[in-house]
């Protein structure tokens, strides 16, 4: 998912955001709430009781936590290094276009 600045968004942007988030919500009820289904991914669910369902629950938010957290510095240095590569490509801009400058002016002369 990419991150979105919702303030820099028109209107009718922010209309087709709404109608979007809204798709994902379907209204509900539970008839046993001691059970649950989980999603445990491609297309496979369990029937877990609610307890049993919230301790996996946890364990894979610190499973995830743990692995966001092992390629945070690998992103910082990539990211690090994209701002470097912009800001050395802004550099070589300037100086062609400098170049350019001076050239278009000496083929007056």
């Amino acid at each position: 998912a990419q991150a979105v600045n919702i303030t820099e968004l028109t209107l009718q942007q922010l209309e087709l955001l709404k109608g979007q988030l809204d798709q994902m919500y379907v209204p509900g009820r539970l008839q046993d709430v001691g059970h649950v289904l989980i999603d445990v991914g491609t297309g496979y669910y369990v029937e877990k009781s609610a307890g049993d369902a919230k301790d996996f629950f946890k364990r894979k938010i610190d499973f995830l936590t743990k692995q966001m957290e092992k390629i945070q510095p690998a992103l910082q240095e990539k990211h690090t290094m994209k701002q470097a590569v912009m800001e050395m490509m802004s550099q070589k801009i300037q100086q062609l276009t400098a170049l350019g400058a001076t050239q278009a002016g000496t083929a007056k002369a």
